[in-house]
């Protein structure tokens, strides 16, 4: 695009939802308890770890920083949906939509690298038992996350540098409730080859390449429990693998929608639909699909709700 004819803007115009009034109300109240539940779930979890000494493994650890990544996640999204919906003003400075990208990204490309470790911690203990506590070492677990965290920010940081370092259009627009990555390119009057390169290497890298590692970890899963004699045992694993997945494949699979399909194949409607499955949906399944069938968690809940009511 030139940018001959044009003044570079220092706020956008959020369009949200819909501008359907009663579309709107919906919308709102379904965000709203998406969000309580995403924010009340994740921080019970933490709560429940902290308290039970039992749950001090390695899976707990990766949990632990899931949920506060859901909770960050989500936070950097959905209050600033809940406030335009209801506000006339749905402005958003540079700078605010630059953090806010920041913040999505980077905690999102370190979900899905966490995802895989997690994965990867469910095959060592189903299949690899006698070696798990070898294998899933504390030092280990730490050196993932605290790599998985610094090499999400620095990715994120080249995407918010490119993009915000190119001029955009004097009193733009955006068709979406958030400053996502591919509506920015399209309002950008400079050429954004390299940007979009950018979002598919990382995309590939980060994304792909993390649910590639998660379906193969699954796959010996699903192996090493058809070996499992007891039927009932079977079956427990199989819920708790495929509630796993269901959650996986929302995950990743509307990432890979958004960010993997060329931009000219971008709509509107369908892009803030599948950004409402990664930004909300999945914040708030999380902790009660990796956590809820669990005994201590439910155990622990119980007397921490026994001792709220005394």
């Amino acid at each position: 695009m030139d940018c001959a004819n044009h003044t570079s803007s220092d706020m956008f115009i959020l369009l949200g939802l819909s501008e359907v009034p009663h579309l709107q109300v919906i919308c709102f109240l379904l965000f709203l308890v998406m969000y309580i539940l995403t924010v009340l779930g994740n921080v019970l979890l933490l709560l429940v770890v902290r308290i039970n000494s039992n749950l001090q493994t390695p899976m707990y650890f990766l949990l632990r920083n899931l949920s506060v990544i859901d909770f960050g996640f989500s936070s950097s999204v959905v209050p600033e949906i809940l406030v335009n919906t209801l506000s006339k003003d749905r402005s958003i400075s540079l700078v605010g939509c630059a953090v806010q990208m920041f913040a999505y990204v980077a905690l999102g490309q370190t979900e899905c690298i966490l995802l895989a470790v997690m994965a990867y911690d469910r095959f060592a203990a189903i299949c690899k038992p006698l070696h798990y506590n070898t294998i899933m070492n504390k030092t280990l677990c730490v050196y993932l996350v605290a790599g998985s965290w610094s090499f999400c920010c620095i990715t994120s940081t080249m995407h918010v540098v490119l993009i915000f370092v190119k001029p955009f259009f004097h009193s733009i627009h955006i068709n979406h409730f958030f400053c996502e990555i591919p509506l920015l390119l399209q309002i950008s009057c400079r050429d954004t080859r390299l940007n979009q390169a950018l979002v598919y290497v990382t995309a590939v890298i980060i994304v792909v390449c993390s649910f590639f590692l998660i379906i193969i970890s699954y796959l010996n899963i699903v192996s090493t429990i058809l070996k499992i004699r007891s039927s009932r045992g079977r079956q427990k694993t199989f819920s708790t693998c495929s509630s796993h997945l269901m959650v996986v494949a929302i995950y990743f699979g509307t990432i890979m929608f958004i960010y993997l399909r060329p931009s000219s194949t971008h709509s509107p409607e369908s892009d803030r639909i599948f950004s409402m499955l990664y930004t909300a949906v999945t914040p708030m399944l999380n902790p009660f699909i990796y956590s809820v069938r669990n005994k201590e968690v439910k155990g622990t809940v119980k007397r921490i709700c026994v001792a709220l009511k005394t």
